[in-house]
């Protein structure tokens, strides 16, 4: 598990790390991680004969590129830097990067050095930035933007003028190849619009972490997933695993409730009982013949989870009220989120894209495009509910301020019905007694898993390749878990 903190978290454990080391030690710290990543897996001749060029601003951000640079130039790299305010630059920085041969350029000539650079670090704005980039910063943020430079953009810390704790990008910003950051994650670098400005992100310990409290945010790995995946014992049987009720699938969507059906039994519950229209449970059984299926939900029989909503349609209004009225564990997802009572008293996991939760807030879709973190956390406490809210980055933000950012989202899954196999897979998660932001981070990550595999195979994945996968992916973490 990766902990994501706020600049507060962050400022406060560097300073307690700080009150404990020789003065300038945590940057050399970074400095020497940051240069590491450079030389040994962005640039192929280890720094020796390259073009380096430092934007640099003030502060301590601006400081760890200009030592960065010096080391560079050390190294046998040519160093030119950038100031966009000299008189506030990092002094120990910018002495250092002059010892070592490197040139300070004026920003008017910035174009020029920046078109031969095989590599430029974007020490402008750091952690403590706020707002977008302006002035000088942002027109060499859109020189990097317009491809002013055939090298790569390595951004310090996080890339210039996205909101650290945020995700969001509220104005110019940066766009970096690579991100080299230091001591714990940033909501930055997990969670779009920001995160796709981020490329490729490496960490690099600087020692923070036993000064750092448990974070509000994370993202989970293979082995975080493999422990929370149901695990039934020798004496287990059907109902013991968990049962699952399906309510999804209308005439005009009939696939939706094969896919999430299908979905639901790849989850680990024992039994999936589907409750629909007689012309639709005929197709869910010729695909599944191991489903039980009724025409509403109260005639098919006990259930200990419901999956609601994929594919539904209108006039099913009173089944959704039905099943909502149960009182059990629930995932409402689609047509099923215009029947959300005004607050959940029982586990409940909403599964929503952009646009529905938009739909849901009375708001503009762009906005929860660009504010992913804070519409699903207002979600979330709104109907006392886990938000999954899908996307690039799906986010998991539950009532209580804890949020899980799913790292294997995929373009794979942008195809009609993924989503309804993720709505069987993390309803039936929750039969098998997972909480919902469990059922909601574990389905999410196995259901990127296998939009993944299947574009490997596939190269456009339908709804059913992905489907196809789950197996194969619950094997694969299963196994990881029993090897470790």
């Amino acid at each position: 598990m990766r902990g994501v903190h706020t600049v507060a978290e962050i400022r406060a454990a560097e300073d307690a790390l700080m009150a404990r080391l020789p003065p300038g030690a945590l940057m050399q710290r970074a400095v020497a991680g940051l240069v590491t990543v450079c030389t040994r897996r962005i640039l192929r001749s280890g720094g020796y004969g390259a073009r380096v060029v430092v934007l640099a601003g003030a502060g301590n951000n601006g400081g760890d590129a200009l030592w960065a640079g010096a080391r560079l130039a050390r190294r046998g790299a040519h160093a030119d830097a950038v100031l966009l305010n000299p008189e506030k630059a990092h002094a120990e920085g910018l002495t250092a990067f002059r010892a070592a041969g490197g040139r300070v350029v004026a920003v008017a000539d910035a174009g020029e050095a920046l078109a031969g650079a095989d590599l430029v670090l974007d020490g402008m704005l750091g952690i403590g930035g706020r707002g977008g980039l302006r002035g000088d910063a942002a027109a060499l943020a859109e020189l990097l933007a317009a491809g002013r430079t055939a090298g790569a953009v390595v951004a310090v810390d996080l890339p210039s003028g996205v909101d650290p704790d945020t995700g969001e990008t509220p104005g110019p910003h940066v766009v970096a190849d690579h991100t080299v950051t230091f001591g714990t994650g940033k909501a930055a670098l997990a969670i779009d619009p920001a995160a796709a400005a981020a490329g490729v992100v490496h960490h690099v310990d600087i020692g923070l972490a036993p000064y750092l409290p448990e974070p509000a945010l994370t993202v989970l790995d293979d082995a975080d997933v493999a422990a929370l995946l149901p695990d039934p014992g020798r004496e287990s049987d059907k109902y013991s695993r968990g049962v699952v009720g399906v309510l999804a699938g209308s005439a005009q969507f009939p696939g939706a409730a094969v896919l999430a059906v299908g979905g639901a039994l790849h989850g680990g519950a024992g039994m999936v009982r589907y409750a629909g229209p007689d012309a639709v449970a005929t197709e869910v059984r010729q695909r599944w013949p191991e489903a039980i299926a009724g025409p509403s939900p109260d005639t098919v029989g006990r259930v200990q989870a419901w999956t609601i909503g994929s594919g539904l349609g209108d006039g099913r209004g009173a089944d959704v009220e039905a099943a909502l009225a149960a009182g059990l564990p629930v995932l409402v997802d689609a047509d099923g989120l215009r029947s959300l009572p005004s607050r959940f008293d029982g586990p409940a996991l909403l599964t929503p894209h952009a646009g529905e939760l938009a739909r849901l807030l009375d708001v503009e879709r762009a906005e929860v495009e660009a504010r992913r973190l804070h519409h699903a956390r207002e979600a979330a406490q709104r109907w006392n509910a886990v938000v999954l809210l899908k996307g690039s980055t799906t986010v998991v933000a539950a009532p209580d301020g804890r949020v899980r950012v799913n790292p294997t989202g995929t373009s794979a899954l942008a195809a009609a019905g993924t989503g309804d196999v993720l709505a069987g897979l993390a309803g039936s998660l929750l039969a098998g007694r997972l909480s919902p932001l469990d059922a909601g981070s574990v389905a999410a990550y196995a259901h990127g898993l296998a939009g993944r595999r299947a574009a490997a195979s596939a190269g456009y994945p339908s709804a059913g390749d992905v489907l196809a996968e789950l197996p194969a992916v619950v094997r694969s973490l299963r196994g990881a878990v029993g090897a470790g």
